[in-house]
């Protein structure tokens, strides 16, 4: 509760010092081509909770400003965009499709990072070692958003044009790669952008897996089950790979973060109608108010998702007990 209380202050801190540096964010309201009344503008501040007299004064904390955006927090009011759209309302509605990609690049995850980590594990020194390795380095050293715009358009229009003369618009390999989301067929339509948020993460689950399978499988207790005679199977599944997972799952923790900022430009460039392409828009749009509300959401999202991890330790590891 304290890192949530720290985090939200901390943001809440940030957005005050922008708006006594910046000036009313009001004018957003109103658009480049309008000079707003004085009126208007203290209107527009008192319907999104700027015109806090704290907020004229550089470097305040505004400390009873922060109780009061808490207080509408924890009663599900996170304001309204500059629509007159509550935040709420949008995220409830955009929330389905952001969860589907991150199904997808959760399953990625697991199945691609920890996978290949075992290989490469299992295969120390031989070829597909070094081809592993040396395919989670290149990987992880480009940047997400090249490795979405380089999937959308080779995989998007290059295959996907081709597939689409081949087998016709309706064929379930023509969906999965067209180049943009598709309400008709959001599973499909979701798959490539899914793998394009998962690559940087599991190139680095794979190579961190790699590392730990290799030193549990030279720890005392691992030759002391294979002394006793248990089935290779067994060691691997309940001693080796039970307790490399642990090292992992932090990794796992920790690459969220980057997934949920990932996220925003995914949904952006592939048009998907998630919680990512929301702030992507707003941004856009300078949209103030729901890119707080937003950012917000997430950063609640990220410290909940963190505590899962921490308790999945117990689970790994029976040593590990939490009062």
């Amino acid at each position: 509760m304290l890192t949530l209380f720290l985090a939200l202050f901390l943001l809440h801190y940030l957005t005050s010092l922008s708006i006594q540096i910046n000036g009313n964010p009001a004018y957003a309201f109103f658009g480049p081509q309008i000079t707003p009344t004085q009126a208007q503008l203290d209107q527009v501040a008192e319907l999104y909770h700027t015109d806090h007299p704290c907020l004229k004064e550089p470097g305040n904390w505004c400390i009873e400003n922060f109780g009061e955006t808490l207080w509408r927090y924890v009663h599900g009011d996170f304001g309204t965009n500059l629509q007159f759209r509550p935040v709420t309302e949008l995220v409830a509605e955009r929330l389905p499709n952001t969860l589907r990609v991150f199904a997808v690049s959760t399953t990625v995850w697991a199945l691609a990072g920890i996978g290949l980590g075992i290989v490469a594990a299992m295969r120390r020194e031989k070829f597909l070692d070094y081809f592993i390795r040396m395919g989670t380095i290149i990987a992880g050293a480009v940047p997400i958003f090249l490795i979405v715009l380089a999937l959308k358009y080779i995989g998007g229009v290059a295959i996907g044009d081709w597939l689409r003369d081949t087998l016709g618009e309706e064929n379930a390999l023509s969906i999965i790669f067209r180049p943009s989301f598709d309400d008709n067929h959001p599973w499909l339509t979701i798959l490539l952008p899914g793998i394009a948020l998962s690559v940087v993460g599991a190139a680095g689950i794979a190579r961190l897996m790699r590392t730990s399978m290799l030193e549990n499988l030279r720890a005392d207790f691992v030759r002391t089950a294979k002394a006793k005679g248990l089935k290779p199977r067994r060691v691997m599944v309940a001693h080796t790979l039970r307790n490399s997972l642990i090292p992992v799952i932090t990794l796992i923790g920790l690459s969220f973060g980057g997934a949920l900022g990932g996220t925003v430009i995914t949904e952006g460039l592939w048009n998907i109608r998630g919680i990512g392409q929301l702030v992507f828009n707003a941004v856009r749009q300078n949209d103030t108010p729901i890119v707080i509300a937003v950012v917000t959401i997430l950063v609640v999202t990220f410290l909940l998702f963190s505590l899962l991890i921490d308790l999945l330790y117990a689970v790994l590891d029976p040593r590990i007990r939490y009062e």
